[in-house]
């Protein structure tokens, strides 16, 4: 799962603990984690949803001003099944 460096930044943040995605095949699962630029990040869980189950508060947790905002950036992603995946940095990643 591939995420922004402003995104990855507000997650380490706190400001953000959740994120979603449509996949043809989900690349995270619940209780995985993913190595990213600002560290791990622990996938708390992922659960498909549909368009009309999102609600505002999860929108706002994923850094939308509102479920308008969310659709039309869905409306730019490539098509596949919808998830809600709920997610907090987790700390720095291991030296190599």
């Amino acid at each position: 799962m591939l995420l922004k460096l402003d995104l990855l930044e507000k997650i380490k943040a706190g400001e953000i603990d959740t994120v979603f995605r449509r996949w043809k095949r989900a690349t995270v699962r619940a209780g995985g984690t993913l190595k990213t630029k600002v560290g791990v990040l622990s996938i708390d869980s992922m659960e498909p949803i549909t368009v009309d189950e999102v609600t505002l508060p999860d929108v706002q947790r994923a850094g939308f001003a509102s479920v308008e905002e969310f659709r039309r950036w869905l409306d730019t992603m490539k098509d596949g099944e919808l998830c809600i995946i709920r997610l907090h940095w987790l700390g720095e990643a291991p030296a190599k």
